[in-house]
């Protein structure tokens, strides 16, 4: 049913207002009853970039299935050919994904988990709290290649910015015209956002095994596709070579091993649609950690005696290949790069290496000279025991790499310093904040094992007072240095289940399950290694990089911190489902680590941000080796 009047849209669920009969300022559902707004932005959605001489015009219509369609049409007016390139051609889609407080973000904003996979391209837009409706967006003429944000600089970590859907690069002759049809529907979540995807006969469903997968594994791919298209050719190749695959009426099946690590693309045609997926082969984890390790010690360990940094892990530039520092917090000599000392020590626990052991007691001796107070527990931002910004998240990180230094040597001494450090931690007001990763029922029952029963029962005092803190804000969570993020969720979940683990009562498992659901709708299932299963987080590389660079991080490794979670909630409940996607989430960051033992903070995924170029691992080894942590320490090597 097409519309002739838009007054005739009050008999659907779309709620739509316009700018100029060209621009839409807003969509929502008529039965919302937060009347939600799912396409605020600073532009307004619909406008359009493309090459000068190309003329452009937009119809809209409402379908029978009670979806909005959108026609794009890019026309050559002029008297010479057009070619365009990748990033010329854009149409704004501003979904409303930006971050306020908890409680706003909840029913009034959305994550917008992007696929432009050429002729196979969708935006599953979630609300934050899960509630249904959900918007989506599918792609039904045309190709899409890529996406750039415009992101608001003053809102700094909250925005995630304005998104450009960019047309894939066309040739127009004089007259000639190249046309972008989508379709906008409303679905109640993940599941039936691909079931819907799925009655559209362009759609090619591409479901791999792993994204990720280690030199000694198959490589397992399923693929499914609209019955319409089961008697069309079909041609599937992995960088541009054909590959043997088996077809079943509407599937197909691809198994292939003994892939050499690198990057694998299979191109998938089925008529005259042609889509892809991003497969990733790594060495064995063993042996990319051990490589890891060899290049913290190696390349990562300051050495002068006469400086305060004497034994530091510190940040590597893999572009000028060098050491660097810096007194500005997230480029110091503490804080999140605890995580080498962590990975090495969990490396050491069941491999045995001289030279790593001397660097890792080369670091613990600076860390206890720089950053750590043996007598009140205190942990500090930086050298020279350092605190103009007194971090909580500080203290769980130390925690954990103490805890890692007991179990790989056995020194009780290492299960006192842990114990400092969380009653430190609550006495400076930790009972009141969400840390990243920290494991209290190991450490409570190491403690107990111990008989170091005082510091047991005082901090097991405190974990409940925490706990209670967490139950009362339940899912409207505190602001922390984001206003709402996967990593605020992530631990709320995380310990509530490790006081269930505590207690075995099951009002902690109940209210843990409330945070996962929500934590669940952070992650993506789009096909490729970068996003499958990986958080959306968009700062980190600004923060962290060496090229300041603000925008989406597919990944960023405190992503693999949700699949701590899943995996923390399958093996309590013995889901198999949780198991395989808390393996999903670990293996998603690890394409930030290089075989060589290089690795990379972030990857900066959008083509563009604000204008500058994107799509590229940032050159700084700084704090991404929780990830590889979370990993190994799965595998249990």
């Amino acid at each position: 049913m097409k519309i002739k009047n838009w007054d005739d849209i009050k008999e659907s669920s779309f709620a739509i207002e316009f700018k100029e009969d060209k621009y839409i300022r807003s969509i929502s559902h008529n039965d919302d009853p937060y009347k939600m707004n799912w396409v605020e932005g600073t532009q307004l959605w619909g406008t359009i970039k493309a090459p000068k001489g190309i003329d452009t015009t937009v119809i809209r219509s409402l379908t029978e299935r009670n979806t909005l369609k959108e026609v794009y049409k890019f026309t050559n007016n002029t008297e010479f050919d057009i070619f365009s390139k990748q990033g010329d051609t854009s149409i704004y889609t501003t979904f409303n994904d930006d971050y306020d407080s908890a409680d706003i973000c909840t029913v009034n904003k959305c994550h917008a988990h992007i696929w432009c996979g050429g002729e196979v391209s969708y935006v599953m837009g979630l609300r934050m709290g899960g509630e249904a409706p959900h918007l989506g967006l599918i792609l039904t003429k045309g190709s899409l290649i890529s996406y750039s944000v415009e992101r608001d600089l003053s809102l700094i970590s909250n925005d995630r910015g304005d998104f450009l859907l960019h047309v894939a690069p066309f040739q127009l002759a004089p007259g000639e015209s190249y046309i972008i049809e989508w379709e906008l529907f409303w679905h109640k979540g993940k599941k039936d956002f691909y079931n819907i995807l799925l009655t559209y006969p362009n759609y090619i469903h591409i479901q791999a095994e792993n994204y990720t997968v280690f030199e000694h594994e198959e490589i397992n791919i399923d693929i499914t596709f609209h019955k319409n298209l089961i008697n069309h050719e079909v041609y599937i190749s992995r960088d541009g070579k054909p590959i043997e695959f088996k077809k079943e009426k509407n599937r197909l099946k691809i198994r292939e091993d003994n892939l050499l690590p690198g990057e694998y693309c299979y191109s998938v045609r089925i008529g005259g649609v042609t889509t892809e997926a991003k497969i990733l082969v790594l060495p064995d984890i063993k042996k990319l950690t051990q490589s890891r390790a060899e290049f913290i010690v190696n390349k990562q360990q300051y050495h002068k005696s006469n400086s305060h940094l004497d034994g530091a892990y510190l940040i590597y530039d893999n572009e000028d290949h060098q050491i660097y520092y810096s007194h500005y917090h997230d480029h110091n000599g503490g804080r999140e790069r605890f995580g080498m000392g962590v990975l090495l020590a969990r490396f050491l626990r069941n491999n045995e290496n001289v030279q790593m052991e001397e660097s890792l007691k080369k670091y613990i001796n600076y860390i206890k000279r720089e950053l750590y107070d043996e007598e009140t527990g205190m942990v500090f931002n930086d050298i020279k025991r350092n605190n103009d910004i007194h971090r909580l998240y500080n203290y769980s990180w130390l925690a954990v790499l103490f805890k890692e230094l007991y179990l790989t040597w056995k020194s009780e001494e290492f299960l006192r310093d842990m114990s400092k450090v969380l009653l430190a931690y609550y006495k400076q007001g930790g009972a009141n904040f969400y840390p990243i990763e920290m494991p209290m029922f190991e450490m409570l029952t190491l403690l107990e094992e111990a008989k170091l029963n005082t510091e047991r029962q005082k901090i097991f005092s405190y974990f409940k007072e925490h706990v209670n803190t967490i139950n009362r804000y339940g899912i409207r969570y505190p602001k922390s240095e984001v206003n709402f993020e996967q990593s605020i969720v992530a631990p709320a979940a995380n310990l509530l289940l490790e006081m269930y683990k505590l207690t075995d009562d099951h009002k902690f498992l109940n209210e843990a399950k409330k945070h996962v659901e929500i934590l669940e709708l952070f992650n993506g299932l789009q096909p490729d290694y970068h996003l499958y299963e990986t958080a959306i987080r968009h700062w980190d590389g600004y923060w962290f990089g060496k090229n300041r660079l603000y925008g989406d991080t597919f990944p960023h490794y405190w992503s693999a911190y949700t699949g701590r979670v899943y995996q923390n909630l399958a093996e309590i409940t013995n889901d198999r489902e949780y198991y395989k996607k808390a393996e999903a989430s670990l293996r998603g960051v690890l394409n930030l680590f290089s075989p060589d033992g290089s690795a990379s903070c972030a990857k900066i995924t959008p083509y563009t941000v604000n204008g500058i170029k994107g799509g590229f691992y940032d050159p700084w080894s700084n704090d991404q080796d929780w990830g590889l942590y979370f990993m190994f320490d799965y595998v249990d090597y």
